[in-house]
């Protein structure tokens, strides 16, 4: 139902409450258990169990899940224990981090419930927002936020600030008359408050009409619901590398479980190897290693005020492409400030003023004295209008006393500000004279001047000084500035009427805009240096997001800026043709912030949306990465995003994506490590296979392998620090695949040289003719070269290049793998346990040698191409 355009009588008999009494307690419950409680629903909360299955949908799990199935019935219970630990520590480390996120969350909600001030019983009274009810008496005064959707009753200047819910920075004015129209957007919707929104000015009595889910703000919320999110590109191409490696991972069993068949071993054991080989190919420690890593880098982004809530997003983050970002608040300080002014007849910037200037004096006093902004310095706290705050700050910053002034020239009479006159207007006693001031629109108060303030002295104004008053008025308009005109009239009167609002001295003109942060320009800056194409998207108007985009360096000559209604009448296609070169969205809503989101996602671009308001909750959650504001955003907006900014810091933002795509390099680096050494493994069966040697490894030493000296240094590879370069990168193409034709040969040629290591350890163990020996040379030669092959991996240079103790966590992964390695090979104990036969001195040296060849090899190799990087 619309209430717009109900009479005040009509409201209240819909409610059933009488203006001066209200609701009584009485009917409190029972209207409670007809609407609910005044609060949104969130989603219902997954349990413990839920998230922790989920981890087990992934592709290659389910392969090693058959694979573990198959080790139980063929009587292979240490198989079977090996995959199912690896795989539940994976499940393990997926929920906690879940969990660990949802708890970060949950502690930025815990601040104190809003009040909100009710008439019960006749009784002005205090209670919790959640305990309102439909057909509640609501007092607003400024400060207040909103507590839920309402229909003002009595209005006493009241101005709402509703850029939550419009992405408008300006306050709206607020009345009590009736709309005849039947259908009106929210912003037009004058006589109604919407839940969410902040009170800067004046005061009101409001009747409750919705609440909760109900609200404006609800069904924004309700929205969300139906958004679905984007599949990360790490998620995308984890899936597609898995099913190929698990499909080629099957088909290579198959053949080795039927070439030892055809050699005339029994049946069971055959399909136990195939089985081993299957659970030493498959990288299953990748998706915990993925997780772990990506984990890390959270933790990372959380001490430089970046608190990831979806774990694949800091992947993500390495790949944007494009940053829609909003304007208020997120770029700029969220905070109105003088920039100029214009006096007599010189237009100069607000540092330049000279407080000594009578004009200039004259013209900061008045407009504290016709503004109710209350700035307290002590406690940090600013009450009123953005605009009228502005003007307090002027005169704050030049040494005028706002409170002692306001003592000293005493406001005796007003008429406030009215979006028919534009104007507000106060009565004060000075030297002696009453004078009336008033600021206001300047096209309105130019047409009632008929004098001018010059020099400190009144003098009639000719044509041609309206002019230049005029012209500066426009530069100002065109530079995005929000200009307003103070004048003042001498009067005999003790009490103002509107009559009195004509032939005004002219005092000057102040110019003052939302202005960008100091950090803003410096971060998009690193943006475009980074291949990112940042776009601004915001409620305000054209010339004003276009002025600070000009400043900040996201508008360029040659870039395009339109406006929410261009783009209405603008086709899809044409749509595709003009996105890469427009910059600047101006007075959109959230429905075209979704369209221009998914116009970027249709280039292929990875896209990141910035917003604080209710407004940006849908293209939040719509864009590849929301990025949501700690301090200044809505609840709505940070259940949305997918990653929550605890300064409100662009330039965070950058920081961000250095970790992601130092992230995403560090994974595919951790790949190549466990791809080639599985390789090797796979390798080294089939020479032996084709050979009609004996078998080269026994299961257990696949699956020791695979346990013990894969993860660690997996791990610690993806804990590699930064590049300094990393921002010279242009962002990842998400089609280009996870394994590179690069990486793919890399990964071949490695494992070929850890392969010939193995292969020539086996020959020497099998001259010798003891049990176990020939696989017992095999096995450490392999596990040893491993561990060296993860210094390999740490990046492209060698390791003199980055250093060998710049990533101390590789150091400790070799040095914890040696032990575990040394340990089964030295003590007589483990042997029976591992298959390991008994070695000598002289096979010990042996395989430490073989082991450390590869590595030296790809170190010369590396040394030699990147010399010159």
């Amino acid at each position: 139902m619309n209430y717009f355009n109900k009479s005040k009588e009509e409201l209240l008999n819909i409610f059933n409450v009488n203006e001066k009494e209200g609701l009584s307690e009485d009917k409190i419950s029972e209207l409670e258990k007809k609407y609910g409680k005044n609060e949104l629903k969130e989603a219902e909360n997954r349990s413990i169990i839920s998230v922790f299955l989920e981890q087990f949908k992934d592709f290659l799990v389910v392969i090693l899940l058959i694979a573990a199935a198959i080790s139980f019935v063929s009587g292979n219970r240490e198989s079977t224990l090996v995959i199912l630990v690896v795989l539940i520590m994976n499940a393990i480390l997926g929920t906690i981090q879940f969990f660990k996120a949802q708890k970060s969350l949950e502690s930025l909600r815990k601040i104190s419930t809003p009040k909100a001030k009710v008439v019960r019983d006749g009784k002005k009274k205090e209670i919790n927002s959640i305990e309102l009810v439909p057909g509640d008496i609501v007092l607003l005064e400024a400060g207040d936020v909103v507590p839920a959707d309402s229909r003002v009753l009595n209005s006493y200047s009241l101005m709402v600030n509703e850029s939550s819910l419009t992405g408008e920075s300006e306050s709206v004015e607020k009345h009590n008359r009736t709309i005849v129209e039947k259908e009106l957007a929210v912003g037009d919707q004058t006589n109604m408050v919407f839940s969410g929104s902040l009170v800067t000015y004046g005061r009101a009595e409001v009747l409750v009409t919705s609440i909760g889910m109900s609200t404006e703000l609800g069904k924004i919320a309700q929205l969300l619901n139906k958004t679905e999110s984007e599949m990360t590109p790490l998620q995308k191409s984890l899936e597609n590398f898995g099913k190929k490696l698990s499909l080629a991972i099957i088909i290579l069993c198959g053949i080795v479980f039927i070439v030892n068949i055809y050699r005339g071993i029994n049946l069971l054991q055959s399909l136990m190897f195939a089985v081993a080989l299957a659970v030493a190919a498959i990288p299953e420690a990748l998706g915990s290693i993925v997780t772990i890593v990506l984990a890390i880098g959270t933790q990372k982004m959380a001490k430089e005020n970046a608190i990831v809530k979806e774990l694949h997003s800091v992947e993500s983050l390495g790949s944007i492409g494009v940053i829609c970002s909003d304007k208020t608040g997120t770029l700029t300080q969220n905070k109105m400030t003088v920039k100029k002014i214009f006096v007599d007849f010189e237009l100069k910037e607000s540092e330049y003023i000279n407080i000594e200037s009578e004009s200039e004096r004259t013209l900061i006093e008045n407009s504290i004295l016709c503004c109710d902004a209350i700035v307290d310095k002590e406690l940090g706290k600013e009450l009123g209008d953005p605009t009228e705050i502005a003007l307090v700050n002027l005169a704050n910053k030049n040494g005028i006393e706002e409170k002692e002034l306001r003592l000293r020239y005493k406001r005796e009479s007003e008429l406030p500000f009215d979006s028919e006159r534009k104007m507000m207007s106060t009565l004060h006693t000075k030297n002696n004279r009453k004078i009336m001031v008033t600021k206001g629109a300047p096209d309105i108060l130019l047409n009632k001047v008929k004098y001018l303030l010059k020099d400190g002295k009144v003098e009639s104004i000719s044509d041609d000084e309206k002019k230049k008053i005029i012209d500066s008025n426009n530069e100002m308009a065109e530079d995005g500035l929000r200009v307003l005109a103070v004048v003042e009239k001498h009067t005999n009167s003790n009490y103002l009427e509107f009559k009195d609002e004509n032939d005004f001295i002219f005092v000057g003109l102040i110019g003052m805009i939302d202005p960008p942060r100091e950090e803003s320009k410096e971060a998009v800056k690193n943006c475009i240096r980074a291949g990112i194409k940042p776009v601004m998207i915001t409620g305000d108007h054209k010339v004003t997001a276009v002025a600070i985009a000009k400043e900040i360096g996201i508008y360029k000559t040659g870039n395009e800026s339109i406006t929410g209604i261009e783009l209405e009448r603008m086709s899809d296609d044409e749509l595709d043709k003009r996105i890469e070169n427009i910059s600047v969205f101006a007075r959109v809503s959230p429905e075209h912030k979704i369209r221009i989101v998914n116009a970027w996602q249709k280039k292929g671009k990875i896209c990141a949306m910035t917003g604080d308001g209710v407004n940006d909750a849908p293209a939040l959650k719509k864009a590849d990465v929301g990025i949501a504001m700690g301090i200044t955003g809505t609840e709505v907006s940070k259940d949305a995003a997918s990653l929550i900014l605890m300064d409100d810091n662009f330039s965070t933002i950058v920081k961000s994506i250095v970790t992601g795509r130092n992230l995403y390099k560090n994974i595919k680096n951790s790949i190549r490590f466990l791809l080639s050494g599985n390789a090797a493994g796979i390798f080294s069966v089939f020479y032996v296979s084709i050979m009609s040697l004996p078998m080269i490894f026994e299961p257990v030493h696949l699956l020791f392998i695979n346990l013990l000296t894969d993860s660690l240094p997996a791990v610690a590879i993806g804990m590699e620090p930064a590049h300094n370069d990393v921002l010279d990168e242009k962002p990842r193409d998400i089609d280009s695949p996870l394994l590179s034709s690069n990486l793919s040969s890399r990964i071949i040629v490695e494992g070929i040289l850890i392969a010939i290591v193995t292969i020539i350890a086996f020959y020497l163990g099998l001259k010798e003719n003891k049990k176990f020996l020939e696989s017992t040379m095999a096995f450490a030669t392999l596990c040893l070269a491993r561990l060296f092959h993860g210094f390999n991996c740490r990046g492209n240079g060698s390791i003199i290049k980055f250093g060998f103790l710049s990533n101390i966590a590789s150091v400790y992964a070799f040095i914890i793998g040696c032990i575990f390695l040394y340990s089964v090979l030295l003590i007589p104990k483990l042997h029976v346990l591992f298959s390991i036969g008994e070695i000598s001195k002289e096979n010990f040296i042996e395989i430490n040698i073989l082991a450390f060849i590869p590595t030296l090899i790809i170190q010369i190799i590396k040394h030699i191409k990147y010399r010159n990087k």
